[in-house]
């Protein structure tokens, strides 16, 4: 765990030295203030919660999160400062977690600068703060399973827009998952149990009931054994690149 927090702190902190992190929290507030007050007219509502703010976070996060994640090893590969990296007396599966738990810890910042609409909406009105807590808790796990899945892919390739575009697509695939217009597609020749096995990768149905406040274990395990799977993934990847190299 020592190699674990040494990649973290020293991932962490290069997230500050450059410009990137303000101008990923920047744009994260405000495109997150946009959706809230205009297109999910948070006034206009006057409903006392924060629906109108969660329910647009899949969307964020399919455009701003791969901005995180493809710089984690296409950077690396690029710059030819993976192999210093894998040279450290480190097991690779603590370089791997280190580098995802820092950006995680970096997209948790972001997510957390938004508590003036919390503060905002208690002022107004007197909502559930176990559902907006709740709420808090599946938009992170979510973007723990974004980051997850870029950082697999940033592995892939030295290509920061490259590993940008794939990751997008690829959770756009796993959010619309369980929507009619893919089930659709399967329905005349899937069976039901292919149907519901599809339907359960999808990210909006998972984080919907826990924006609604009612946290299922499954969701837990859900999210959990998908960020796992993925950097398992991203584990196997860095390490056929380390023999290939």
């Amino acid at each position: 765990m020592s190699g674990v927090l040494s990649i973290f702190r020293r991932e962490f902190g290069s997230y500050f030295v450059t410009p990137v992190a303000v101008v990923f929290i920047v744009i994260f507030l405000m495109l997150a203030g946009i959706f809230t007050f205009y297109i999910g007219q948070f006034y206009e509502r006057e409903q006392a919660d924060l629906q109108s703010f969660f329910v647009y976070h899949p969307w964020l996060y399919l455009f701003l999160v791969p901005a995180i994640s493809m710089r984690l090893w296409a950077e690396e590969r690029k710059t030819g400062t993976l192999e210093l990296i894998l040279t450290l007396p480190l097991p690779l599966w603590a370089i791997v977690v280190g580098k995802f738990l820092a950006a995680w810890a970096f997209t948790g910042v972001a997510l957390a600068l938004t508590f003036p609409i919390w503060i905002t909406v208690n002022y107004l009105g007197q909502p559930d703060n176990g559902v907006i807590v709740a709420s808090y808790m599946g938009s992170f796990l979510m973007a723990g399973g974004y980051l997850a899945v870029g950082a697999a892919i940033s592995a892939t390739t030295k290509n920061q827009i490259i590993a940008f575009v794939v990751t997008a697509s690829v959770c756009f695939l796993f959010l619309v998952a369980g929507l009619p217009i893919v089930l659709d597609f399967f329905e005349e020749w899937a069976g039901t149990t292919i149907l519901e096995t599809i339907a359960g990768f999808s990210f909006l149905s998972h984080f919907d009931s826990v924006r609604e406040g009612l946290i299922d274990f499954r969701d837990l395990v859900f999210f959990a054994s998908f960020i796992g799977f993925w950097l398992f993934v991203n584990l196997i990847i860095v390490e056929s690149n380390r023999e290939a190299g």
